[in-house]
């Protein structure tokens, strides 16, 4: 089944190659399908490959999968652009009043 992540996340690319079904923001709206909301904490440095390799295990589930990145606040990056983070990431206060069906 597909999984759902940000438009723009890397791993996108590298998961279409593999012929792995990502459903952007804007189809999945479209979708009456309620996902399975999973969030999670990366504490590996290589983060990009590590997202790509929790999202292809996650691929391989036959439910709808809503994925999010979090990391802690204090963290400060040395193997991947600051930025990426900021992009793809959250911290707990932005997620502590939301609900996941998984972290």
């Amino acid at each position: 089944m597909p999984i759902k992540i940000h438009d723009s996340l890397p791993a996108q690319k590298i998961l279409e190659d593999e012929n792995i079904f990502v459903m952007t923001e804007f189809r999945a709206m479209h979708q009456d399908i309620r996902p399975l909301h999973v969030l999670i904490l990366n504490l590996m440095p290589t983060k990009i490959e590590t997202e790509t390799q929790f999202l292809r295990k996650l691929s391989n589930s036959p439910l709808q999968v809503e994925v999010e990145f979090m990391q802690t606040e204090s963290y400060k990056p040395r193997h991947v652009e600051e930025s990426h983070l900021d992009t793809f990431y959250t911290v707990f206060d932005e997620v502590k009043d939301k609900k996941y069906d998984g972290l």
